[in-house]
């Protein structure tokens, strides 16, 4: 049973304007929930703060609906069942979910992916490079960058969860990688640690597009795109012919209240008959099995690294979210709420 009789949650309560702030969410307290028949309980032990929450938070059309004002944000967690009417689930299993930001919460079976506690990794990665942020790197960089043998792959946001992973997984299928970052700490790990063949921290860099070309003496012939704006301006101009762009984020514009309004990019994709597709990984979903395996194997043999900035403490949540904005994050950003029992 719960050791505690109240569950934590925090709620959306105004829509942001803007860069969003604390006082558009609110800490309240809930009695925790009993499982029906089918159901169990789960504790969070660790929780999943994303940029894309932030395209949740406001009202215009998105691929998922806005979140609900005075509810809890939803996103990946991390549980462990502590009681359980289903048969499926057993006290003790940790698991998966979409429950977000609250400190206990009811599932069905469907709704959780148990967690291989046999593998040799920290259970942190099934939220990370074992989970969505690795699948969606794997499939928008193999299935739309489709990356060959000597090709240059420019990364942005490449010292984040997905960017780094990215990276790596161009650098095994024999590409040139460059990644763009935003402070010399991450350009050292990149090209330190990951051994990307040039890193370019945007914030410093007078010209970001003569940088580029210099990284890139060859041209670019795929740009994942997970930031936007000014960056992927850059990166865009150096495009080679039939060259594969992946829209994966947009993180530089998720606080701007207007539309963007930047270089119409049309011409520059009909010049170089370039290809630019966005996507989610949900479209990927049946094919989950297959990037699992491939990123398992990778993990296990030490040819994919990942980093996790680990904040301790459910009510430093908030916070955790807000400096995605502000690039304090290396790698996934994930917050600490509990220690499992076991």
């Amino acid at each position: 049973m719960p050791e505690t009789t109240k569950s934590k949650q925090i709620l959306l309560v105004s829509r942001p304007k803007g860069i969003p702030t604390t006082d558009n969410f609110q800490l309240v307290e809930q009695p925790i929930p009993t499982p029906a028949e089918g159901e169990a309980l789960i504790r969070t032990i660790y929780l999943s703060v994303d940029p894309y929450m932030r395209g949740r938070m406001s009202e215009r059309k998105s691929y998922v609906p806005p979140y609900n004002l005075n509810e809890p944000i939803f996103g990946g967690a991390i549980g462990e069942v502590i009681e359980s009417k289903t048969t499926e689930l057993q006290p003790g299993d940790l698991v998966v979910a979409t429950t977000g930001w609250q400190t206990h919460a009811l599932v069905t079976p469907k709704q959780v992916r148990k967690i291989d506690q046999s593998f040799e990794a920290p259970i942190t990665t099934a939220l990370g490079v074992l989970g969505m942020t690795g699948l969606t790197a794997y499939f928008g960089l193999l299935d739309i960058g489709q990356p060959k043998p000597n090709e240059t792959v420019v990364v942005s946001g490449a010292a984040g969860a997905v960017g780094m992973v990215v990276g790596q997984i161009a650098k095994l299928k024999g590409c040139r990688v460059v990644g763009i970052a935003g402070s010399d700490n991450k350009i050292n790990y990149l090209q330190n640690d990951l051994k990307f063949d040039a890193a370019i921290n945007y914030k410093t860099t007078p010209d970001l597009q003569k940088a580029l070309q210099a990284a890139c003496p060859s041209g670019i012939d795929v740009y994942f795109d997970n930031v936007g704006g000014e960056i992927s301006d850059a990166a865009l101009s150096l495009l080679n012919f039939q060259a594969r762009i992946p829209v994966c984020g947009q993180i530089s514009l998720y606080n701007q209240e207007e539309p963007d309004v930047g270089p119409r990019i049309q011409s520059q994709l009909l010049i170089s008959s370039a290809m630019m597709k966005g996507f989610i990984v949900g479209n990927y979903a049946e094919r989950f099995p297959e990037g699992m395996a491939e990123l398992s194997r990778w993990v296990k043999e030490g040819s994919i690294k990942y980093q996790e900035n680990i904040v301790e403490g459910f009510e430093n949540t908030v916070q955790a979210f807000l400096g995605l904005f502000i690039g304090e994050n290396l790698g996934k950003q994930l917050v600490k709420v509990a220690e499992p029992t076991k």
